[in-house]
Formats: C-alpha cells, structure tokens, sequence
C-alpha cells in the first residue's frame, strides 16, 4: 500500500478546493487508487450502475446546479463523473454527447493502463481521449503526475466558461499510484463571455428600428447564462415590440412562457417553422439546435431575411443563415446593451403597431397548436399525454422538470407555463440521459436548504435504456418521482417513418417499434428499490403523483398514454 502523497490523493485535494462535492461513477481496477483515494476524503462517490448512467446523472446534476450558481457565488457547477477505462469510456458515450448537445459543464475522467504496460496491448486499451475528443470542448491524458495540478485547473476551467461542456482527462495508473510533493493549483475566476462589439450591437439596433415584423427567437444559452438573461430577452422583446419564439428543440426556458410576446416554441416540422420564421427581420439570441431533425427540402429561413445573431458560442453565429450583425458575448449581456441601444430609435406608436401584429399571430399559432398531445383515440381509456400533462401541472406545477418524453415534449411544453430555471430535457435526442440525469437533478437539489420537488417526465422508451438508474437514487435515499409516459411502442419512429415515406400507419409493420410484451416497469421499478404504480387511467393520476410527491424516496408512475 502507497504510504505517501499520491496523483489519486492529489485529484480529491484538488475536486474538494474546486468545490466539487460529488463523484459519480462506476469503478473498474484502473481506478482502484481513485476510488480509493475519494473513500479517504469528505468527496461522496455516487455509484451508477453503468458507466452512462454515471454520466447521465452528473450532467443531471450539473445542469441543476447549475441554475443554483447563478444566485450563488460559492457554488462550483460542475459534474464529475468516473469511468471505466476504454469499455466505460464507450459506454460512457452516449451521454457525453448528451451533456455536450445540452452545455452542461462537466470535468469526466477515466482511469487508464500504466503508460509503461501498453505496448502489451492489455485488455482493455483503447485511445481514450480521441475516443472522447468529439463530444468534449478538451480531451486529453495525463502523462506524468506533475502536469496533473495543472490539467485538472484547466479542465474545470474549461467546463465552466462559455459555451459551457464537458472535458475529458484519462488518468493512468502510474499518474495516479506516482508518489508527489505537488499542490492543486489555484481555480481563480471565470470570465464571461462578454457584452459585445460595440459596432456590431449599434448594427444590430438599426437593423431591429428599421424592421417591419421583427422576431426574436430565443435558445438556450439564454438559460445557461442566468435569470438575469431571461428577464433581458424580456426587455429586448418589449423595447422591440417582437414576437418571441424558443428555438427547434428548445430545452430549457428562454423566455417567460406567460408573457404577452410570447408566441411559441418552434415545431420540427419544417413547413411549420419555416411559415412561423417567414418575416423581414429575425434576431436569433443563444440558439444552437434550430433545424429540423432530417433534411428540409426548402430553406428554414429565407434568404432575405435580415438575421441578426446573438450568442456566447463564436460558432453558432451565421452557422446556418447568414448573419447581417453578429454579436459574440454573453446572451443576457448582450440584449441588455442592445435594448438600450434600440430604445431611442423606435418610437412608442411603432412599437404599439408592432403588438397589434404580434397579438395576431399568437391568436393563429395557439389555434393551430391548442391540440398537441390530444389524440384522436375516443374510446381509448388511457388517458391522452395532454391530459397525463394537464394533471401534472395541477398536482406539481411548481417542481423541477427533467424530460425526455420524447412524443409528450410538445405537450408539455405548449400546456404547461414553465418559470425560468424550472425546466431541462434531452437536448441531444439520443435516448438514455433523462432518467439518469433526473437523479443527478435529485442529488443536486437535496443540497439546497429548501429544495424543489423534482419529478422526471419519461417517455417508456426513454426508461427502459436505463432503468437501473432508479437503483442510485434508492441507494442514496433521493427525493425523486419519475412519471412515465407510457404508449407501450416507439411513437417518434413511427411518426418519423410516416414524415419519411409518406402512406398511413396500416401500410407498415413497423419493425421492433412495439414491446410486446411488454415490460412490467412497476416490478422493474420496485425490483430496484422504488415504491411503484400502474396508473390506467386519466382520473387516477392526479391522486397517484400526490402521493409520490408526498412519500420520502424514490417513486415511479407507469402511467399508460394513447397516441
């Protein structure tokens, strides 16, 4: 056993002077000196029974904490999550791109053979940071324990300013075993992105005085970057007299859904947003994932529409249109400047102009939309996802949301009048983060003196991935409840089939898309430690997620939706 100061010791000294608190993972022998080292410190290993769980939840865990940080200056918001060598690393995967897709800044490391051993070709081996270099802002390795203070302050410091994401350190055993006299180094302060080019923000405040029907569509660096930038989008919206729309998958809340201006989220399907983004001026604020899921056939945006971009993220600025202003800085920052700036250019009978049109388009678009989520099965007993949404919203309007119900989305995002800071989902469509990142979001509010109930909306889909993630908030004793949005088949494939290839449903079979049988996810659920229900029918609910909310622990609702 290593008596002295070691490269494991080192990282816990340095993870508890950053502020983490947390570990999560999922051990294997090349992370043995790690494990081991936490065990000794006052960090908390928080195990997931895969290595994309582990993942999942710390970016859960991260996206929360996240809002806490930004009315709280001690607090570090940063996942860190503990892999498995190349194996672990890979599975590990999925959710990496997850938390890349959705910001959440993470510092994710995998322990790694001795760099004196590869050449054997251990099992195991893999090139560990090119595997994980696609989905991180950093990836790279630690060869030698004296570049480990140093690495790790950079990859914090990386994680956490803007665009925020995940990096990745792999840790070889002989780094971590090595014997040193080294000391963290210290983090210091974390710059934001900014407030702008002068030149470009006056630009862009003539460009929105000069504008006929101005829109303003939102994304979701706006979130990332505080309340303080939602209430700015507020300002910027009346100082313009614009309609606001949130980006295509919008995952968090942009802007005060109960707001006068506030007309939509934008739908994926290409001729809807394409007639909603159909005006002479469009100013994009934070986005990042405004196109359709497959290829549209004409362009989203015409290409004579004026656009100006906003964004903390240099490359999503005139990426996908090109950009008339382009403002590099922080969203909030930004729109505060440009309010400003465009006050004294329009006058108070355009602006008011300007609302009468937008009152227009908010009557059409709530008539076109009033019905998503409703179905058409009349005699179906099990109730639709806009009444499974409509009970939620009366028994736990106020709780934090993490959803990934994929074909509910919509639903819920167009019943439910989310409060900044409320809501996250699954911003990078690949299945298997929800879950797991709600009880990373479970974790991080039972760190609060007053915390949120938080209740995952999950579609059944999206729960079978990774269902022994309920394990790890049993295990931990977490305050969750996870709602299932259960259909019983993967409806999006469907619904994408048809998009695809056109015909009605009874010209498919539609391979592997139906689980019969099905899975009995209430035993699944309790198998792992939760309490359970199976919840038939639409007068059940209500009931049912009362009481959830009301026990201590981890609960799960199967609750069966039509299409």
């Amino acid at each position: 056993m290593t008596e002295g100061y070691t490269g494991a010791d080192l990282f816990t000294d340095a993870l508890e002077s950053y502020g983490v608190d947390y570990v999560f993972g999922n051990p294997g022998t090349t992370e043995l000196p790690i494990v081991e080292a936490i065990g000794e410190s006052d960090l908390e290993y928080r195990l997931g029974l895969h290595e994309d769980i582990a993942v999942g939840m710390a970016g859960g865990y991260a996206q929360r904490r996240r809002y806490h940080a930004h009315h709280d200056d001690s607090i570090t918001p940063v996942g860190v999550a503990n892999l498995h060598i190349a194996p672990g690393l890979a599975h590990g995967l999925g959710n990496l791109y997850a938390a890349e897709v959705a910001g959440a800044p993470l510092v994710v490391t995998a322990g790694n053979h001795s760099t004196d051993f590869r050449h054997e070709e251990p099992i195991l081996s893999g090139r560990l940071a090119d595997m994980a270099r696609q989905f991180c802002k950093w990836s790279d390795e630690v060869l030698d324990v004296a570049a480990l203070p140093t690495m790790l302050r950079r990859a914090f410091r990386v994680a956490m300013t803007p665009p925020t994401g995940p990096v990745f350190l792999a840790l070889p055993l002989d780094v971590t075993m090595a014997e040193t006299d080294a000391e963290p180094e210290r983090l210091g302060p974390i710059p934001n992105a900014g407030s702008g080019d002068p030149a470009q923000l006056e630009r862009a405040a003539d460009l929105l005085a000069e504008a006929d029907d101005p829109a303003l569509v939102v994304g979701d660096h706006v979130a990332r970057s505080g309340a303080d930038a939602v209430a700015a989008a507020d300002e910027l919206a009346e100082a313009t007299g614009a309609r606001v729309h949130g980006e295509i998958l919008s995952c968090e809340v942009d802007f005060p859904t109960d707001h006068d201006q506030w007309v939509s989220y934008l739908p994926t399907s290409e001729d809807a947003a394409a007639t909603l983004m159909d005006t002479d001026t469009i100013c994009f604020a934070g986005v990042s994932t405004n196109t359709t899921l497959t290829r549209h056939e004409e362009a989203l945006v015409d290409p004579d529409t004026t656009c100006i971009h906003l964004s903390d993220d240099a490359w999503e600025v005139g990426k996908n249109q090109p950009a008339d202003a382009a403002v590099v800085g922080d969203p909030g920052l930004v729109m505060q400047e440009l309010t400003e700036r465009v006050r004294g250019k329009l006058s108070d009978d355009v602006v008011a102009d300007r609302l009468e049109s937008v009152a227009e388009v908010k009557e059409l678009v709530a008539a076109e939309m009033s019905g998503y989520g409703e179905g058409d099965a009349e005699d179906d007993p099990r109730a639709s996802k806009a009444e499974l949404v409509d009970a939620m919203e009366r028994v736990a309007g106020d709780a934090a949301i993490v959803d990934e119900g994929v074909t509910s989305k919509y639903a819920m995002l167009t019943r439910w009048e989310f409060a900044p800071e409320q809501y996250i989902s699954n911003k990078g469509g690949g299945l298997g983060y929800g879950l797991p990142a709600a009880v990373g979001a479970a974790v991080a509010e039972a760190q609060r003196d007053d915390p949120r109930d938080v209740v995952g909306f999950i579609g059944d889909g999206s729960y079978q991935y990774y269902p022994h993630s309920i394990y790890s908030a049993a295990r931990y004793d977490l305050d969750l409840t996870v709602v299932i949005s259960d259909n019983r088949n993967y409806r999006i494939l469907k619904d994408n089939t048809l998009h695809l290839m056109g015909g009605e449903e009874e010209d498919y079979e539609f391979v592997g898309m139906d689980f019969e049988p099905g899975v009995d996810l209430v035993q699944n659920a309790e198998s792992h430690g939760a309490s359970a229900e199976l919840v038939e029918t639409p007068d059940e609910i209500d009931e049912a997620l009362a009481d959830a909310l009301a026990r201590d622990g981890p609960d799960v609702l199967d609750v069966l939706v039509h299409d």
